[in-house]
């Protein structure tokens, strides 16, 4: 049975594709009264599953009722590109970041599955073994040299 962190993010994302929009307006009290939880499930679901690494922007508004806006970014500008380069990979990355980066591509449909895999192979950390000092800058430069290929228009 799926946990119902799952569920939550399975229905935003429906909801969304739902609307043909790149953007959702959600109330976060009615969502967790529709699904008989905390809000601060509501919390943990938009906080760990709809971030910045995996194409996704959320605001918070107060007032009026108050509303949270997630905003699907699209990674296919070059202002995108770099700025995934320079501000999220940097001069190195640990794996889970590396990962929830190329998770993120994967699920926006940027790249293929296979695609997916193969950067998961060479980034993980049984690959550079040998490199254990400087691992997350090797790292780094991989994951910024395979997104200039997979992310530009060849």
């Amino acid at each position: 049975m799926a946990r119902l962190s799952d569920v939550i993010e399975d229905f935003i994302k429906q909801m969304m594709d739902d609307n043909n929009e790149s953007e959702l307006q959600i109330v976060r009290n009615e969502l967790a009264n529709y699904f008989s939880c905390a809000p601060s499930q509501i919390n943990y679901v938009l906080t760990t599953r709809f971030t910045a690494d995996k194409g996704y922007y959320v605001e918070s508004r107060r007032g009026g009722g108050g509303c949270i806006i997630i905003r699907k970014v699209e990674l296919n500008d070059n202002q995108s590109l770099s700025e995934i380069i320079n501000d999220k990979i940097g001069d190195n990355i640990t794996y889970n970041s590396a990962l929830r980066i190329i998770s993120g591509l994967f699920e926006s449909e940027i790249i293929t599955k296979r695609e997916f895999y193969i950067l998961k192979a060479v980034i993980n950390d049984r690959t550079l073994s040998s490199f254990q000092e400087n691992k997350n800058l090797l790292r780094a430069n991989i994951l910024k040299s395979a997104m200039l290929v997979l992310l530009s228009d060849i």
